[in-house]
C-alpha cells in the first residue's frame, strides 16, 4: 500500500449497513462478484464476505486481490468486529492479512509451503 492511509468506518443503521471510506460510501463492488446485497460483520457469511471484497478493492485499488482475499479478510478480521460501530485503517487491514496464517489444504500446497516454495 502506497500513500496516505484511509479511514474505513461501518455503522448498523435501521435501514441496513453502512460503510465508508474517508466519509463516502464504499462501493460495494457489485461488478465483481455479489455474495450479498448488503453489508454485516461480526461474523462468517455472505454479508461480511461482500465487505470484505467491497475493502479490499478500495484498499489495493485493484480487483484481482480482492477476489482471491475477501474470505481471508472475513477470518482474519470482520468475523471479530463486534458492536454496531467500527473504524479501520488501511494499516489494520494490512496488520490482520499478515498476521493471518493460511494453510494449504491440499496436500501439493502443503508441500509446496514446507519446502518453502509457496
Amino acid at each position: 500500500m502506497t500513500g496516505p492511509t484511509k479511514l474505513y468506518q461501518g455503522r448498523r443503521t435501521p435501514d441496513g449497513c453502512e460503510v465508508t471510506v474517508d466519509g463516502r460510501p464504499l462501493n460495494p463492488r457489485l461488478d465483481l462478484h455479489q455474495y450479498a446485497a448488503g453489508f454485516e460483520w461480526g461474523y462468517d457469511g455472505t454479508g461480511p464476505r461482500q465487505l470484505a471484497l467491497a475493502l479490499l478493492a478500495e484498499h489495493h485499488g485493484k480487483d484481482e486481490p480482492a477476489l482471491a482475499g475477501s474470505a481471508t479478510l472475513v477470518r482474519a478480521l470482520l468475523e471479530t468486529l463486534e458492536g454496531e460501530t467500527w473504524s479501520l485503517t488501511g494499516e489494520d487491514i494490512e496488520r490482520a492479512l499478515a498476521g493471518y496464517l493460511q494453510v494449504p489444504t491440499d496436500l501439493a500446497g502443503l508441500l509446496a509451503r514446507i519446502r518453502g516454495e509457496g
